[in-house]
């Protein structure tokens, strides 16, 4: 029986129905339940985003009121997954403490081996809310500083900045956040998700299938792109020197400039639009524009020199950096945001499952092939 024929990496090959995000690649939209993400950017929360993609249509206000209320009570870490990281060497990275930590957290709990639809959403819930204060942890643990209880009172956002800084943050940074945790919530079958439905798909645990997820994420090629984009900056700084004869210096050596082009849109990244916006904001508000600065510099050569346009990762490296956040929490970040919508798919993947198992098209030596004893052999 002859098989189709994918594209390298699976390009072009539908592997799933979903209706959680669409993307049309053409005309660079991106939209979650069938809303336009500018519209959710400009209007919605990460509560509220988080909602639609579980739910399928956005809450009226004593829908949201509740969510936002679970979701705050969910945040939670037992003592032993604390005590764990303090025992973690001091080379760990954030992503190896998160990935390692999130597969922990089944332990602790009392659903773990309970795969319903309620079930699932009772820990999306808890995983969501861990995530984030996991990451805010062990940035204090590693620093030497006291962990920042959570505050139930804050946003996502808010309560994020709150445990990393032990400060209250502003209302500016708290919103510049929330936009960022909504513009990375969901980005249909990248490689992370699409880890995780392979996995859930199996009938092992949402735990896993979320561990799965931030292994494909912790890849330079996934997830790290924006640490990619702020080490570059920071070595021009430092260097004292032009940014964009400094990227023409790295192509003229044929290398990769992070943040740029995609395997989906042909059209700008519309995240990037966003997040482009954010960052001259935040860069004015500051007094620290030069990050936003030197990124429009090497955008507009980019573009014009190798008609590559900015993806979402990009702006987001200085966004953070006028944020005051190190380069190494760039990436987890990504997954506090991000988990809303691996958790959106292995819901959706647990409702309606068919264990996913495709084929490889055969280009090993000639069937039929022998044999030979190893006397022969040459």
């Amino acid at each position: 029986m002859s098989t189709a024929v994918a594209g390298k990496g699976l390009e072009g090959i539908v592997a799933a129905n979903s209706g959680i995000c669409w993307i049309d690649g053409e005309a660079g939209v991106l939209a979650y339940r069938g809303i336009d993400i500018h519209e959710l950017a400009v209007n919605s929360t990460f509560e509220e985003t988080t909602y639609l993609l579980w739910n399928g249509h956005l809450p009226n206000q004593l829908a949201l009121r509740e969510f936002q209320s679970q979701l705050a009570l969910a945040r939670s870490i037992d003592q032993g997954i604390v005590d764990m990281m303090r025992r973690f060497p001091p080379t760990a990275s954030p992503m190896e403490v998160l990935r390692t930590a999130v597969s922990a957290l089944s332990f602790y709990d009392a659903d773990e081996k309970d795969c319903s639809h309620d079930a699932n959403v009772r820990k999306s819930y808890n995983l969501t809310a861990q995530i984030s204060m996991i990451v805010a942890i062990y940035e204090r643990l590693r620093k030497g500083l006291e962990i920042v209880p959570p505050d139930r009172s804050l946003s996502h956002a808010g309560n994020f900045l709150w445990m990393l800084n032990g400060v209250k943050p502003s209302e500016t940074a708290t919103r510049t956040l929330d936009i960022a945790l909504i513009l990375h919530a969901d980005h249909e079958l990248n490689a992370s998700t699409f880890a995780a439905r392979v996995i859930a798909a199996t009938l092992s645990d949402i735990h896993s299938a979320i561990t799965g997820a931030i292994g494909a994420l912790k890849g330079p090629l996934h997830g790290g792109a924006n640490e990619g984009v702020m080490r570059l900056l920071h070595l021009i700084d430092k260097a004292g020197a032009d940014p964009v004869e400094y990227v023409k210096g790295m192509l003229a050596a044929k290398q990769k400039i992070s943040g740029f082009g995609h395997r989906v849109y042909k059209t700008e990244d519309p995240r990037a639009t966003h997040l482009r916006k954010m960052s001259e904001q935040l860069g004015k508000d500051s007094g620290q524009p030069k990050w936003f600065e030197m990124s429009r510099a090497i955008e507009l050569y980019i573009n014009q020199d190798k008609k590559l346009n900015a993806n979402v990762d990009f702006y987001s490296a200085s966004t953070y950096a006028t944020l005051g956040i190190d380069i190494d929490l760039y990436t987890p970040i990504f997954a506090i945001s991000r988990i809303a919508g691996w958790t959106a798919h292995v819901i959706e993947q647990l409702d309606d499952n068919r264990l996913i198992r495709p084929r490889a098209e055969y280009i090993g030596p000639v069937y039929p092939s022998h044999w030979i004893p190893i006397e022969e052999r040459p």
